[in-house]
Parts: C-alpha cells; structure tokens; sequence
C-alpha cells in the first residue's frame, strides 16, 4: 500500500566526504582522514528520509548532464523517490558538498550548487501540476523564485508547506505571506530575527507567516509554537557518531508524519526521535526504514 505523499523541491548534490580526527582550521591541513562518496543535497537527504519511513516521494530538482547528476538520479530512484520531476540540464555540473567530519561527529561543509543554481520556476510548476493530497517540503539550496513556485503550487492545490530555511538567508515577503510551517535551527532561527532564544524568535516568525513554526534544537529536541502555545520535546539521548544530515532527517520525517495525517505535536515528537537516531550512523542519509 502506498504512503502518504511529499513532494520534495529542493537541492541534489554529490556529497564528498573526508572524516578525520580533526576539522581543520583557517589555513590548516589535517591528513589522515578516510574518504567517501554520497548522494546529498538538503533535498535530496530530505527525499530519502521521507521514502525510507514509507512516504510516497516525489522529487523536483536540478542536476547536470553529467555523472555525478547520473549518478545522484540513480541513487534516489533506488530509494523508490519518484525521479521524474529532475531536471537534466545541459552543459550545467551537478551540485557538490564537500564535507569534513570530526571523531566527535561535527562537521564543516562547502557546497558547489552547480544546477540547483538553475532549477527554474517553470520547471517547478509544471512538476507539481494537479498534484493531490500530501505536504509540500522546501527548502532554500535553490533559487527563491523555484522556491516560490511550489509554495504557490502547494497553495493552489490546497495543501500544507514545510519549509526548511537553509542554508539561512532572508525570506521573500510573499513567500511568508503564504503562510509555511519554518523549521529552522537554533542559529538560522536567531539569524532570521535576531533573537537568541528560540521561543521568542519562533514567535517572531510566527508573527510574519502566522502559523506555526518548529526550532530544532539539536540534541535538545524541538521547540513547537502552535498558536500562543509554547512547547518543549526532548530528544531521546544518543552516542552520536555524525550529525552530517540531521536536520534533514528530521524535516523528511515530519513531512512525512505530516502528509499521514499525524497532529504537528505528534510528527514532532517522531521526527526528533528520527533525527537522533540518524546520528548514530556516518553519513547524510543514514535514516532507517520505519513507519512516519
């Protein structure tokens, strides 16, 4: 039987991984490491926690004509995500992060977007047309207006919006207007208003998309704000290994809870613990098959 639906617009990247002892400083080489090779991007890592926990995924998104783009593709398409939605563009590189994480499981991370950089708005509205029943999940590695045009499609065919806002940067007035539930972490959350608690900058987002907003708060769980109500939901606690990809774990799970039909509090509670357990284990996509 099939999932709930989430419709995935957002980035596709190869992730190139050093882990080592160490992060390396300003100016620093730091050998030793191991490398690896993955598929990444916030959109993509987000459309495989989604399908893995047994959601029905569409993904929309960009990647060159070349093979790390091939290779991205195959790798969603192996996780049952619905590929056909992403865009092959000619003469374009495909989107790269490269990644360093530390024994302590941190991590820095540079991204190349390459063709996130050109996923057009068309692109994103023809993808979605006559969409049903589900959640729509953003997030911010693409342009504003690809960005814009699924929450507008997403309004248009009555269904709710999840926007991960990140990497952070200021959010367009009629992108709020259309009122998405913001996910951001603590910092993007302090970076989007300036204010260091999380409860009063929720409440400052909230303010402009009038409706709810969840603040992850890393190993300390989330914060909820639903209406005047403020609520804390703790994190089970984990021997974190990576935290490479956490965030995305959490917001494929809570679209996915979402798009099933579960109460903001409960997908809540479900997607922390998913995003705990996904620190477990080395990688962006180290979700593990469950139900949302």
């Amino acid at each position: 039987m099939a999932g709930p639906d989430v419709y995935v617009v957002g980035s596709v990247n190869a992730d190139l991984v050093v882990r080592g002892l160490a992060l390396p400083r300003p100016g620093e080489t730091v050998s030793g490491g191991s490398f690896e090779r993955h598929g990444g991007g916030k959109g993509g890592n987000q459309a495989v926690a989604a399908a893995r926990l047994g959601a029905s995924v569409r993904m929309v998104a960009a990647v060159g004509d070349d093979e790390l783009g091939e290779e991205a593709v195959a790798l969603l398409a192996e996780e049952g995500v619905d590929v056909a939605g992403v865009a092959r563009l000619d003469g374009t590189p495909t989107g790269v992060a490269l990644i360093v994480v530390d024994e302590a499981g941190e991590n820095q991370i540079a991204v190349a977007p390459g063709a996130n950089r050109s996923l057009a708005a068309e692109w994103v509205e023809r993808a979605l047309r006559g969409v049903g029943a589900g959640v729509v999940l953003l997030v911010l590695e693409i342009p504003d207006a690809a960005v814009l045009a699924g929450a507008r499609a997403a309004r248009d065919a009555g269904l709710p919006v999840v926007l991960d806002p990140a990497p952070v940067r200021g959010l367009p007035p009629e992108l709020l207007e259309l009122g998405p539930l913001l996910t951001p972490n603590r910092s993007e959350a302090r970076a989007l208003t300036g204010e260091d608690d999380p409860e009063r900058a929720a409440r400052a987002l909230a303010g402009r998309t009038s409706a709810p907003v969840v603040v992850t708060l890393g190993a300390e769980g989330a914060l909820v704000l639903d209406g005047e109500r403020a609520e804390r939901v703790a994190a089970p606690r984990v021997e974190a290994v990576d935290a490479t990809g956490a965030g995305d774990a959490f917001n494929g799970a809570l679209a996915c809870g979402l798009a099933g039909g579960a109460g903001l509090r409960e997908a809540v509670e479900a997607a922390v613990a998913v995003a705990a357990e996904s620190t477990r284990a080395h990688g962006a996509r180290a979700v593990r098959g469950r139900d949302c």
